[in-house]
């Protein structure tokens, strides 16, 4: 049986991932973002497709850049969670 205390580690560490994955594709959206807007203030310029033009092409770019690692670390995370699940149904049809 799963105690509170793993579960809570395992809510954590799962929600710190979530963080750390998503974290280059927003990062990258806020700054092109700023810097769109930026723009559109100092050229008086409000076009609503220049402001998402820009955040979906760089982001495409990112997340080809991205995919890699971002995949690697889910696999690894899906891999601890598969093995702690293994070793928790070990323990419980021993004890």
């Amino acid at each position: 049986m799963i105690n509170e205390a793993l579960f809570l580690d395992l809510l954590k560490e799962t929600l710190w991932m979530i963080m750390i994955i998503s974290a280059p594709l927003l990062i990258t959206g806020l700054v092109v973002g700023t810097l769109v807007s930026l723009v559109q203030t100092v050229t008086q310029l409000q076009e609503s497709t220049l402001t998402f033009v820009p955040k979906l092409l760089v982001s495409g770019i990112v997340l080809i850049f991205m995919a890699p690692w971002m995949l690697q670390q889910m696999l690894q995370h899906t891999q601890k969670m598969f093995a702690l699940m293994l070793e928790l149904a070990q323990n419980t049809g021993n004890g």
